[in-house]
C-alpha cells in the first residue's frame, strides 16, 4: 500500500548485448528519446534522472553501476503504481519491452526494483543500486519490491512477455 505523502521510485538496469553504436541495437537506441518523451508526458510522471547524469553514472568505473559501457538504465519517480503501470504496459514502451531479448543480455537477477520515496525526494543511482541489491537478496519487502509487491498492479501479469522484470 502506498504510504501517505510518498511517490513510487523505479529503477531498471540492463546490459546491452552489443555496443551502443552497433546496428543490432539501433532500434533500441533510436527509440529511447521517443519512449522517454512519452514517459515525461504520461499522467502521473514526476521525474527522471537526466540523460547526461545517467550516462555519466553508467560510464563511471568507480560508480555504483560499475562502468560497463553497455549499461542501459532508467531511474524515475511516479505519483503512484497505477501511473507507472499504465506507461509500461499501455504505451509504445511495451513494444520495446517485448523486444528486450534482442537487445539485452539474459540475467538471473532482477532488472527492476521499486520503492516508496517521500514526495519531493529524487533518488540517486547509489540508492537505486542498494534497493536493487536488497530486492535481489530478499525479494519483495516494504523497502524494495518488484511488480508482484506492488499492490493493485495487474497489467504485468497480463501484458508481460516471458518472466517478470
Amino acid at each position: 500500500m502506498q504510504p501517505v505523502g510518498h511517490h513510487l521510485a523505479e529503477f531498471n538496469l540492463g546490459v546491452l548485448k552489443h555496443d551502443w553504436a552497433d546496428p543490432r541495437v539501433k532500434d533500441f537506441v533510436d527509440g529511447l528519446d521517443r519512449v522517454n518523451a512519452i514517459a515525461r508526458r504520461s499522467p502521473g510522471f514526476v521525474w527522471m534522472l537526466g540523460e547526461d547524469e545517467m550516462d555519466a553514472a553508467q560510464r563511471d568505473p568507480e560508480g555504483a553501476l560499475g562502468g560497463n559501457p553497455r549499461t542501459a538504465s532508467t531511474l524515475s519517480v511516479w505519483q503512484d503504481g497505477a501511473s507507472l503501470e499504465q506507461f509500461v504496459w499501455n504505451t509504445v514502451h511495451k513494444q520495446f519491452y517485448d523486444r528486450k531479448a534482442e537487445w539485452y543480455d539474459a540475467v538471473d537477477t532482477p532488472r527492476l526494483v521499486m520503492w516508496w520515496v517521500p514526495v519531493g525526494h529524487r533518488p540517486t543511482i547509489a540508492e537505486a543500486m542498494q534497493r536493487l541489491r536488497q530486492f535481489a537478496a530478499q525479494g519483495d519487502s516494504a523497502e524494495a519490491f518488484g511488480w508482484s509487491g506492488l499492490r493493485n498492479a495487474d497489467l504485468w501479469k497480463i501484458r508481460q512477455c516471458g518472466e517478470a522484470a
